[in-house]
């Protein structure tokens, strides 16, 4: 082929499959200039006129904009460096679309209101930052000038909410019930209550992994003692709370005195607080954590019965 051919915007169009339209927005653009004009004025182009709208149309598929295309042909930018860039565009992009498709199936859930609708969507929309933002918030409003224990405040701070890049309809939805939670006064309330009785007591010996313990001891025990009639009224509670509450004794180094049994109701009262319970639900469907079967009726039954024998 004649290097020196020159071609009108007609037979671009012919070889390129671009309208004569979209050659003649770039060539304005300066994206492909012309090489020289016809005895008539009209615009003629070189050979490297059909590399450069090829490049420019593979680019533009791309997503590139016309400044961005116009530096690579000019070699003002590299194609690869330009890739990247687009490439870490489009995983911004794609991460805001799947927030975005789960927000719009969590609300096909429901029948929402305007409000409740524009609430889901600005929560839901928050980028991560803003999101352990408002959780940093919430924790210091809650513990401000307060003696907590600084175990149980750091245990709050180091389980947060990370909605994940492609989140389920379920986990937006649990997002957002967190978020309004933790703006309500009963549940700070609970939660200051929570941290003075603990600044208050000893920590048992090997913290988490003892509450757990205890949680299943209590659990299999008293799922024992209803599988056998056994109601928390009844007279034949004594034996197991009598043994539920040695093992808190133990654990928490506390005598198993008269006193004891005051403290328990205390703190299983705070333990079964629905609100808490609730959070910690919402934190695990969020984080894709399995969610603990709720110890509210265990809790319940065991409360009934130390009350029963105060």
């Amino acid at each position: 082929m004649d290097s020196n051919m020159l071609y009108s915007i007609g037979e671009l169009s012919r070889r390129t499959g671009l309208t004569v339209k979209t050659i003649r927005f770039y060539s304005d653009k300066g994206i492909v200039p012309p090489t020289d004009r016809s005895p008539a004025g009209y615009r003629l182009y070189g050979l490297d006129a059909l590399a450069r709208l090829g490049l420019a149309r593979a680019l533009r598929d791309l997503g590139l904009d016309l400044a961005t295309v116009r530096k690579v042909l000019e070699r003002e930018a590299s194609i690869p460096d330009v890739m990247e860039a687009c490439a870490d565009a489009l995983d911004v992009q794609i991460q805001t679309l799947r927030l975005r498709r789960a927000v719009l199936r969590a609300l096909a859930r429901r029948d929402p209101t305007t409000m409740e609708m524009d609430l889901m969507h600005r929560l839901a929309t928050l980028s991560q930052a803003e999101r352990r933002r408002l959780m940093d918030n919430f924790i210091d409003d809650a513990f401000r000038d307060l003696h907590a224990n600084p175990e149980f405040v750091t245990l709050m701070r180091s389980a947060m909410p990370e909605l994940p890049d492609d989140p389920s309809p379920e986990q937006v939805e649990a997002w957002v019930e967190l978020a309004e939670l933790c703006q309500n006064a009963d549940f700070r309330r609970a939660l200051r209550r929570a941290a003075e009785d603990q600044a208050q007591e000893p920590s048992p010996h090997d913290g988490r992994r003892v509450h757990d313990g205890l949680d299943q001891a209590m659990r299999a025990r008293i799922d024992e003692a209803v599988s056998a009639g056994v109601l928390p009224a009844s007279a034949n509670t004594a034996p197991l709370t009598d043994s539920l509450g040695s093992l808190y004794a133990d654990a928490f180094e506390r005598a198993d005195n008269g006193d004891l049994r005051r403290w328990l109701l205390a703190r299983l009262q705070l333990s079964a607080d629905p609100h808490a319970e609730r959070y910690w639900q919402l934190l695990a469907t969020i984080n894709g954590w399995p969610v603990s079967p709720t110890l509210a009726p265990v809790y319940t039954w065991f409360t009934m019965a130390l009350h029963r024998e105060r």
